[in-house]
């Protein structure tokens, strides 16, 4: 099994105000998955700017401050969640097009999590699914939270892998980013910033920078810690540039060392 996950940052115009696709970005990616090897895969897709930019302007998960705003966030909720919904529709049309079996899977139908953590997700479609020859595919979401003072989440793309991954533990999972892997410093400001090809400690996050785009889910910091935590249970990340041609093609086949890979000090 592999879990795919496929930033918004290289399927959408993350920087734009208004949701944008990128649409050569997706279809390349979908084309480099048909052409892929591979028993079963999920596919989960950040939100880029379907989600974030409303999410970020009604402050859906941030502490309620009183009913007025209560009722704005859930409007926001409304919206971004309507928004990141029909950026999964397209992606799952592309995958589609090239003769992927792509079916959607709305996080917010079957997630609920608490101070902004997964605390209960259902996990057995995705399993029917899997064992029927489908691909699930699931995406960044906005969803309900059961601390009553904030009641809302944004949950990632990157905490979703991580509970799949603990739970499924899947064979490898694949990050594919708008950069070339983890650099100890930002590589599209600074052009000594050197890749780290291994990550192995929490210890390396003092220094990291990655995607150009600071967002609601916590960036490139987020990333790998949710993979760090995989990490310590055996599961193998890599962290690469899906905007490459061919990267997400190679590593689905199994090629390593394209990008940073995220394993546990034991295997070293």
């Amino acid at each position: 099994m592999i879990i795919l996950k496929i930033g918004g940052s290289v399927i959408t115009k993350k920087d734009s105000k208004t949701p944008l696709l990128d649409s050569e970005n997706l279809s390349r990616i979908a084309r480099e998955i048909a052409d892929s090897s591979y028993d079963k895969l999920i596919i989960v897709h950040g939100a880029g700017s379907f989600g974030h930019p409303s999410a970020k302007k009604y402050a859906v998960g941030e502490k309620i401050q009183n009913e007025d705003d209560f009722e704005r966030k859930k409007l926001g909720f409304c919206i971004t969640q309507n928004s990141v919904k029909n950026l999964n529709a397209q992606v799952c049309e592309y995958l589609r097009r090239e003769g992927i079996l792509a079916v959607s899977i709305q996080p917010s139908s079957f997630v609920l999590t608490k101070n902004k953590r997964i605390t209960h997700a259902n996990l057995d479609l995705i399993k029917k699914y899997l064992d029927s020859g489908f691909v699930p595919v699931l995406y960044g979401d906005a969803v309900l939270d059961m601390d009553e003072d904030i009641r809302m989440a944004i949950l990632s793309g990157d905490q979703i892998i991580e509970y799949l991954g603990t739970n499924l533990r899947p064979d490898k999972v694949i990050l594919g980013s708008d950069v070339d892997g983890i650099y100890n410093k930002n590589p599209k400001k600074y052009p000594n910033a050197e890749l780290m090809h291994v990550v192995t400690s929490g210890e390396d996050l003092e220094s990291v920078e990655g995607s150009q785009t600071t967002d609601v889910t916590g960036g490139m910091r987020g990333k790998l810690r949710e993979l760090l935590s995989l990490a310590e249970m055996g599961i193998e990340s890599e962290i690469l540039n899906a905007g490459r041609n061919n990267l997400i093609k190679r590593a689905i086949n199994g090629e390593k060392g394209i990008g940073t890979l995220i394993r546990s000090k034991n295997r070293e």
